[in-house]
């Protein structure tokens, strides 16, 4: 997660953050990011792809094998309901 944290905002993509499990299966990650749809993302796998460090890390990660699966699922946010801060009522 580190190697890649600086290199999502610089090939295009909005990275919300890397996340583990809180005492659970320890073979589970989430990584978020957000596009405004899906020509960006390509745009921004495209860029990865040509980008040195990109390489690396993706080299890297299949040498060690430590990704052992991957899913991407692409979803809408729902109007209004996105990072709402939280209210406090006295």
């Amino acid at each position: 997660a580190e190697n890649w944290a600086p290199l999502t905002p610089r090939c295009g993509g909005i990275l919300l953050g890397y996340f583990l499990p809180q005492g659970a299966s320890t073979d589970t990650a989430w990584g978020w990011f957000a596009f405004d749809n899906l020509a960006p993302y390509e745009r921004y796998r495209a860029r990865l792809r040509d980008d040195a460090e990109g390489r690396a890390n993706f080299a890297f990660a299949q040498d060690t094998r430590f990704i052992l699966r991957e899913e991407r699922s692409f979803v809408d946010t729902v109007d209004g309901t996105f990072c709402q801060a939280p209210q406090m009522v006295a």
